[in-house]
Formats: C-alpha cells, sequence, structure tokens
C-alpha cells in the first residue's frame, strides 16, 4: 500500500538506497520516504547495519602433516557513510569475506604444527583481521572482531594424541605409586627396627628385674637360715617354680603341652638351664 501511495517505510538500523530511472541519488535514513514512483524514483535495496556474524570452516594441513579443520568467526557490519560502496561493489560480501579467511588461513597453518596451532590461536586470528580489515574497508564494510573459536584435528590424530596424554599420565601415576610405597616400606622397616629395639630393652630388663629378685630372695634367706649358701637358697627357689610351672600346666584340661623331660633327677638340670639363662640375660642388660 505504501508503495502504491508513493511512500516507502525503512527500518531502525538499515538504511535504503534510493535511484531515479536506474541511477544512485542517495542513502535514505530510517523513517517513512516519498518516492514518486512515476518520476522513475525508487528504493533499490535496504542495507542493514547490524553486526552480523559469519562461521568460516577451513580445512587445512600443518606443518608436521596434519590436517585440521580451523574454524573462524568473523563479525562485520557495513559502514553507514560507504553504504554506496557496500550496495554496489559487492554482489555476495560473505563469500568475499570467506575467501581471504581461507586464504590467511592456509598461507598462516602450514607453517605450524599442530601444537603450536592450538596455542597461537590468537595469532592467526590477529592475521585473519588485519586482511580482512585492509580488504573489506575498499567494499565498505568493517570487521569487528575475528575468532578462531575451534581447531579440529582428524578422528584418528585425536584418538593418538589422547592416548600419548594418557600413558604420560599412567607412568607419572606408576611413579607416584612407586615412590609412595618405597616411602612406606622404609617408615615400616624402621618402625619394625625400632620395634624390635624395644623389644629388646624390655627382655633385657624383664630378665634384669629377675635377676634383682632372685638376689634378694638369695640374700634374705641366707640371712635368715644361718648355713645355707646362695647355690642351695637358687636351687630352691627354681624348683619351687618349676613345680608351679607344673601345677598351672595340669590345672587346665585343654592344654596339650609336653615337658620332657621330667621326673625328680630332672630337676637339678632344669636349674642348671634356667640359672644359665638368667645369667646371659644379666650380662646382655649390662650391654645396654
Amino acid at each position: 500500500m505504501g508503495g502504491a501511495l508513493g511512500c516507502i517505510q525503512v527500518d531502525q538500523s538499515t538504511v535504503g538506497v534510493k535511484e531515479q530511472f536506474g541511477k544512485f541519488r542517495k542513502v535514505v535514513e530510517p523513517g517513512i520516504h516519498c518516492v514518486p514512483w512515476c518520476c522513475g524514483i525508487n528504493i533499490a535495496g535496504i542495507l542493514s547495519l547490524r553486526v552480523q556474524q559469519l562461521d568460516v570452516r577451513c580445512e587445512t594441513k600443518t606443518k608436521d602433516n596434519v590436517f585440521v579443520t580451523v574454524v573462524a568467526s568473523v563479525q562485520y557490519r557495513a559502514i553507514k557513510d560507504s553504504a554506496f560502496d557496500a550496495y554496489y561493489k559487492l554482489t555476495n560480501p560473505r563469500s568475499q569475506i570467506q575467501s581471504y579467511v581461507f586464504d590467511v588461513v592456509r598461507a598462516s597453518v602450514p607453517k605450524m604444527i599442530l601444537d603450536d596451532v592450538f596455542e597461537q590461536k590468537s595469532d592467526i586470528a590477529k592475521n585473519v583481521e588485519e586482511e580482512l580489515e585492509k580488504a573489506m574497508s575498499n567494499y565498505g564494510y568493517e570487521i569487528v572482531q575475528t575468532l578462531i573459536v575451534d581447531v579440529e584435528p582428524d578422528e584418528t590424530v585425536k584418538r593418538a594424541m589422547n592416548e600419548i596424554n594418557a600413558a604420560q599420565r599412567m607412568r607419572q601415576a606408576t611413579s607416584e605409586k612407586a615412590e609412595a610405597e618405597k616411602i612406606l616400606q622404609v617408615k615400616r622397616a624402621e618402625a619394625e627396627a625400632e620395634a624390635k629395639y624395644l623389644s629388646g630393652v624390655g627382655i633385657a630388663r624383664q630378665r634384669q628385674a629377675i635377676v634383682d629378685g632372685l638376689r634378694e630372695s638369695v640374700v634374705a634367706f641366707s640371712h635368715n637360715v644361718p648355713g645355707t649358701s646362695a647355690k642351695d637358697v637358687l636351687d630352691m627357689v627354681l624348683v619351687t617354680q618349676y613345680f608351679d610351672t607344673m601345677k598351672e600346666i595340669g590345672s587346665h584340661s585343654k592344654n596339650s603341652t609336653v615337658f620332657i623331660p621330667h621326673g625328680p633327677g630332672a630337676v637339678r638340670d632344669v636349674a642348671e638351664q634356667i640359672r644359665n639363662g638368667l645369667l646371659q640375660g644379666s650380662a646382655g642388660a649390662s650391654n645396654f
């Protein structure tokens, strides 16, 4: 209806290209404009001034012969003061931008190894942006920003990289586990040595206490019973302990202890063995 009445509406963030008999006349601002079509005047087209985004997928090869797909995201917009160039000089600005992205990416990535491509994405994006800025400004377009949003190696390469990473981490984990086991074994050996040392000290002290107790018993008995020697008293004490032991063994029906030899004549041999053990314990305790 507006066209039939000779009026046309230009929306916000856009401009209209006004022609008369096919020749450019001027750029019209947003709003309602009178277009007397009977005089050959018309709006040839509408040019958006909004920021637009173009995602470009470019497959190329790195310096170490790995094929990768680089995804570049280009944000651009038409310059209002250069609306004539933006409308008339380019048939398809998106195809033009895509061609420049291909050119820069395929010139930059083959000079890098795969690891550097991941680390230097910002440098690649900067090169693309600089090249696009120089080229597209002549056509009335401004490059707002360029980003390298993704680098996708071939699937077999990604699998190999993951396996290498996993192997490195497994080797590190194995090393850490071995180191932990080594520390644990050292600590266990130190604890065992300390326990044996303390056990030896305890046994030596026990034997020394037994020797001291027997000594006191012999001295006390010798004073109270005249005519008895220390050896007689010691034999009597040992025989008493021997019979106490036999009584203790016999009082439990479930015991399966075998005490050989057994008899009154063996008491002297037992006493001699106990006496030698006590003397050895006393000698060992004096060394601590």
